[in-house]
């Protein structure tokens, strides 16, 4: 065995890399909101389920409370400066799509709008809510999704990662590299 040197740490949250995502909300007759999340994830496949956690005091948090619906909008590297601005501003202040000029995308899944520079925007019914802790988990049934027909290539199949995507880590976004295999390939013959 090799001798290895490692620091001893606090219990923390070091599940890094995480998904960035920019997730909007909306109440009846007012203005939607976008708040920045990473803590975002896969729930269940069948049928399919995300979580988002919030901590109450955030502005978006009543907001999804009482509409019980959001949409998450996954971060493009042209995104990234709109992201991390949303996610230090409060819409309790500012109209996030105005000042940034971002484009309310209406689809048919639900009133809350996407954001339409964003290539994938997933539409989320809230089935319940936890409170955890510092953050409250909302866990949402996936209504429909809209993709940017410009990621399609001429078969029909949507090339994610032509999006340019990025990831967050410990305070700091990153883009996502070079693709290092497919599911499976360790066992492929």
């Amino acid at each position: 065995m090799k001798n290895m040197s490692k620091q001893s740490w606090k219990p923390g949250n070091m599940l890094y890399p995480l998904p960035v995502v920019m997730v909007s909300c909306k109440r009846k007759d007012e203005k939607p909101n976008i708040i920045t999340l990473a803590w975002a994830g896969t729930v269940c496949s069948e049928p399919a389920m995300v979580s988002i956690s919030v901590r109450p005091e955030r502005y978006s948090y009543d907001i999804i409370k009482e509409s019980g619906e959001f949409v998450i909008n996954l971060v493009t590297e042209k995104l990234t400066k709109a992201c991390d601005w949303c996610g230090v501003r409060s819409g309790r202040d500012h109209d996030k799509y105005k000042e940034l000029g971002l484009t309310e995308y209406r689809s048919e899944y639900m009133d809350t709008p996407a954001i339409a520079e964003s290539p994938v925007n997933i539409y989320c019914r809230v089935v319940k809510s936890e409170p955890l802790g510092s953050h409250d988990m909302f866990i949402a049934e996936v209504t429909g999704i809209t993709i940017d027909d410009s990621y399609m290539d001429e078969s029909g199949r949507f090339e994610l990662e032509r999006c340019g995507l990025i990831a967050y880590s410990h305070g700091e976004y990153f883009s996502l590299g070079d693709k290092l295999g497919r599911f499976g390939y360790s066992v492929k013959k």
